[in-house]
């Protein structure tokens, strides 16, 4: 889980960058349209629809935007027809990625991601070829310092979580992607502030990386983060603290 949180927390401070913010709130508007398109406008019977309102308010998406997504998607359709793909695939290292995508034409979006992941280093994979590697989580990062475990334990436990971890001075909550929209919930009721929240896929085992290969292996992530078509990027690798501060040097 350590990989995964590193990557999250590369992700949340590239998230203040007003750029980065607005690509982030364009991939979420149209998850949000097709959540009210798949189950309807109201998110107390949408749990899909739940969810994606809690991935727009982690990274600060005005309320605004937010109603503005659902109202488009109760209208009268555009005729954009949005299909879900997962793509999967390696980066350098044998680090496994995979790629949740919201695209209206595989077409292109195939040929594109290819083309991402041999740029650096890495290649495209077939279905199911990493997959295996990873759990589907509801995953939640807070700094030790803004709660107690106790107090964090008992709120998260009753709100639905499966399990509390301490990394690092962090706390990462998991739980079962059904129950995600009611521990978001829970945490924004307790006003505990989280520095990630997602659903996502956790890796079951990581894959440590040194300087040169994490070099590569970000470069990849932050550009596939970037597209368009992508979601969610999940992979299964790990940097020290000590490679970082090399990196960051």
């Amino acid at each position: 889980m350590a990989g995964h949180s590193k990557w999250a927390n590369i992700k949340h401070r590239k998230s203040a960058v007003d750029a980065k913010r607005s690509k982030a709130w364009s991939k979420l508007s149209k998850a949000i349209i097709v959540a009210v398109k798949m189950g309807g406008p109201d998110p107390a019977g949408n749990s899909r629809l739940r969810t994606a309102i809690a991935d727009a308010k982690a990274v600060s998406m005005p309320k605004d935007n937010i109603k503005r997504a659902i109202k488009k998607a109760s209208g009268e359709s555009d005729g954009t027809v949005y299909e879900e793909l997962v793509y999967e695939g390696y980066g350098v290292e044998g680090v496994a990625i995979m790629c949740d995508a919201l695209t209206d034409n595989r077409n292109r979006t195939s040929p594109e991601l290819k083309k991402i992941f041999e740029n650096n280093g890495g290649n495209m994979g077939t279905t199911g070829c990493v997959s295996f590697m990873f759990d589907r989580k509801g995953l939640f990062v807070i700094d030790a310092e803004n709660i107690s475990e106790e107090k964090l334990m008992e709120l998260a436990m009753e709100a639905g979580a499966e399990d509390i971890a301490n990394n690092d001075g962090q706390f990462e909550v998991t739980c079962d992607p059904d129950t995600f929209s009611d521990v978001a919930e829970a945490f924004e009721a307790a006003e505990v502030q989280c520095e990630s929240q997602q659903v996502t896929r956790i890796p079951q085992n990581t894959v440590d990386l040194e300087a040169e290969a994490a070099k590569q292996v970000l470069k990849l992530m932050d550009e596939l983060d970037d597209h368009d078509d992508l979601q969610k990027v999940s992979a299964n690798f790990n940097i020290s603290d000590e490679v970082m501060a090399e990196i960051e040097e």
